[in-house]
């Protein structure tokens, strides 16, 4: 519901799954210009838990909340100030949580709850925008159970490094951009630190990782972390911008391309994610998370039209990658993608290596597989769009995929289980497995 007139500034959004693996919700915004200020307002009420069966890990319906957040935002020259407040989970108010006291070998398992003023926070920024330079600064310092959820706010330019909303943090990052001519340069820092650690695997009973479904809150994304990040971009059609989200669609220079440097320290483990089993509706928490550990990944994205009918995106990234779930393996992956469009024609093509597959319980699993193949040639009916737009168009996709022993499904050999029947026993010594497939598909869109 969007309100004219008298009403014109808020919006109201109801429904039983708002987002994928939402509760049953109320949401209302409401904003005004006040004395050169823009103010707004938003409230957001869980009615009931959603009980639906989970279908995927990023989308586990959680316990139901209650929030609130008041921000405002104005000017003055080319400084602009944004300061915002938030009040949320006091549903949860009461409820225990275990923390760690003490230095390590010697760690006592302490049991505290959850206070009103853990369910407050509060949220900075600067920006300062003459000419080729911008610079912005920003802080938050979050309370346990403050969970506002991740922001989809660019801020000048396409960083990867971003407050991730989560509750139990403080957090400050700083990013400037110069650009000369069609190229930017862009360096961007990340500092956060949850106010209450994770509950690590070895803490001495009765201590255990926490998740987000026993727990009131849970260290995940807010995990400590120094982050550093370098992003060079080119793009000689700034009023096509590259990091528009339908840049796909509107890019209209003949070559823009960027790439990416991100590199995080994290001197601590997480708490615990959920899985899911087997049966696709189980879930349940793993019992650990991957130590700590430094990660480091490059990006990169090129976009170019060498013809008027031709149209081509490239993606890559190479870098290191650890899972949601308790293994410790420590992946190095690599892939990129190529997809052309020339008239009703579409031709997309994706290699990985030592990655992950397409599903998320790939990654909770830390199942990878050495290498694999994709290739995907499609025709579309009407005016093209691009791809995973809403259109009408038929095609074949193959899939092709190498195993060895990290891979689901791999067997090179058997052995008796317990009960004295065969399974399969992927440790055997064997060659690479492999898997293929070939699909046809009509996708209707309108």
């Amino acid at each position: 519901f969007t309100g004219k007139r008298a009403l014109n500034g808020l919006k109201l959004a109801f429904g039983p799954e708002l987002w994928w693996g939402a509760n049953p919700a109320l949401l209302a915004k409401y904003r005004r210009r006040v004395l050169g200020m823009d103010i707004t307002g938003v409230f957001q009420n869980d009615v009931a838990r959603q009980n639906s069966s989970a279908s995927s890990s990023f989308a586990i319906p959680i316990p139901p909340t209650r929030a609130a957040t008041l921000s405002v935002a104005t000017t003055a020259g080319p400084l602009g100030i944004e300061l915002g407040g938030i009040w949320a989970g006091n549903t949860k108010l009461g409820q225990v949580f275990q923390r760690l006291s003490g230095t390590a070998g010697s760690e006592k398992v302490l049991q505290d709850r959850i206070k009103n003023s853990d369910t407050f926070g509060a949220k900075a920024k600067l920006t300062f925008s003459a000419g080729r330079w911008n610079w912005y600064a920003q802080g938050a310092m979050m309370g346990l159970v403050t969970d506002a959820g991740p922001t989809a706010t660019q801020t000048f330019t396409g960083w990867n490094l971003k407050d991730s909303g989560s509750g139990n943090q403080v957090n400050v990052l700083t990013g400037v951009t110069a650009t000369f001519g069609s190229l930017q340069i862009a360096p961007n820092f990340l500092w956060q630190k949850p106010l209450v650690g994770p509950m690590p695997i070895t803490a001495p009973p009765p201590g255990r990782p926490r998740n987000i479904i026993d727990d009131p809150f849970a260290v995940r994304y807010n995990r400590e972390t120094v982050g550093a990040e370098l992003l060079l971009s080119y793009d000689p059609t700034p009023a096509t911008w590259m990091y528009q989200w339908d840049n796909d669609v509107r890019e209209d220079a003949r070559f823009a391309a960027n790439v990416g440097v991100v590199f995080r320290h994290q001197p601590t483990t997480r708490d615990a994610a959920i899985g899911i089993l087997a049966d696709g509706r189980t879930t349940f928490p793993f019992p650990g998370a991957p130590p700590a550990r430094d990660l480091w990944e490059v990006k990169s994205r090129i976009v170019t039209a060498p013809f008027r009918s031709l149209r081509m995106i490239a993606n890559g990234y190479v870098g290191l990658g650890e899972p949601n779930g308790n293994d410790a393996r420590l992946i190095r992956r690599m892939g990129g993608d190529l997809r052309l469009v020339s008239g009703p024609i579409k031709l997309m093509g994706a290699v990985k290596l030592n990655d992950w597959g397409p599903y998320d319980y790939h990654r909770d699993f830390n199942l990878t597989y050495p290498l694999q193949l994709m290739g995907d040639l499609s025709y579309v009916l009407g005016t093209p769009q691009w791809f995973d737009l809403p259109e009408t168009r038929f095609g074949i996709r193959g899939t092709w995929r190498s195993l060895d022993r990290m891979s689901p499904r791999y067997c090179p050999g058997y052995k008796n289980d317990a009960s004295g029947v065969q399974v399969c026993d992927p440790t055997a010594p064997g060659p690479d497995g492999r898997e293929w497939e070939i699909r046809t598909y009509l996708m209707v869109g309108w």
